[in-house]
């Protein structure tokens, strides 16, 4: 076959099957009489399959060994047995972060939704004078709910009233202390709170706080405008010293990521209901 045929059979352009063979990851091919280049089925199964590693992230001359190595001694080396690893381990990654933008943009779709019922329902909110009421609940109010009460008074200052609470309050985790004094908030004095104490009081907003797939978050009574952030508990996590606190660390990285957007959703919201 022609090199036009081979690149369409393999799905690529015939400038990169030249590549493949300037960079000798494809072998030379053989020539007609006549000066054309010629392929065989040898060729495209080499040129197919290192197109697939290609594509999951190998380089060029990596991807011409390796498919070299099984089509002609049906075996890897050692030296390309971390590359393929390594591979998996970045697939593995990116499929995390994946689901973690995934997770961030519904709370984002939510934030959105619950700003615009607080804009136009003025019998579940109290926006039209004062802070922005906000209470954050999960089960213990030991890490997630206090790491968000704590986050949102300092990026929402005066514009905000944050408190936050727990069904079955089990005292400040101090992972929780230790990641927020990196944000230059002292939360030493801070305090587990139940729900119980906060019930009929007007909130803007409850959130909850809670990890959607493995837990049954808990349930606020009450008028008010409600969100739910899935966030998984970083006091699970077992480990180090140092793993555990990076777990913290990632959970208010994630809090902050939604508290910012949150914020000026709330406020602008908040001038419309005032001007209403």
């Amino acid at each position: 076959m022609k090199v036009s045929d081979l690149a369409r059979e393999a799905g690529i352009a015939s400038s990169a099957v030249r590549f493949y063979e300037e960079t000798g990851v494809l072998p030379a091919a053989a020539r007609h009489p006549n000066g054309y280049r010629s392929y065989g089925p040898d060729d495209l199964a080499r040129l197919r399959l290192v197109v697939a590693l290609r594509r999951l992230g190998l380089g060029p001359l990596d991807a011409g060994r390796l498919a070299k190595l099984c089509l002609e001694h049906g075996d890897i080396d050692a030296d390309l047995r971390p590359v393929i690893a390594e591979q998996r381990a970045a697939i593995e990654r990116q499929r995390a972060e994946l689901d973690r933008l995934d997770a961030e943009l519904t709370d984002l779709d939510l934030t959105a939704r619950a700003a615009g019922r607080a804009r136009h329902n003025k019998e579940v909110n109290s926006m039209s004078s004062g802070p922005i009421r906000v209470l954050f609940v999960c089960t213990g109010n030991s890490a997630r709910s206090q790491l968000g009460e704590a986050l949102l008074g300092k990026f929402g200052g005066v514009d905000f009233e944050a408190h936050s609470a727990g069904t079955e309050p089990g005292g400040v985790n101090p992972y929780a202390v230790r990641v927020l004094a990196g944000f230059g908030i002292d939360w030493s004095r801070a305090r587990s709170k139940s729900v119980t104490e906060f019930i009929g009081q007007p909130w803007d907003y409850v959130i909850t706080v809670c990890d959607r797939a493995r837990q049954t978050c808990p349930v606020f009574p009450g008028k008010h405008n409600s969100l739910h952030w899935g966030l998984d508990d970083p006091a699970e996590i077992d480990g180090t010293d140092a793993e555990r606190l990076a777990a913290f660390e990632r959970t208010a990285s994630e809090l902050a990521t939604r508290l910012r957007p949150f914020i000026e959703l709330a406020r602008r919201a908040q001038r419309a209901a005032a001007s209403a």
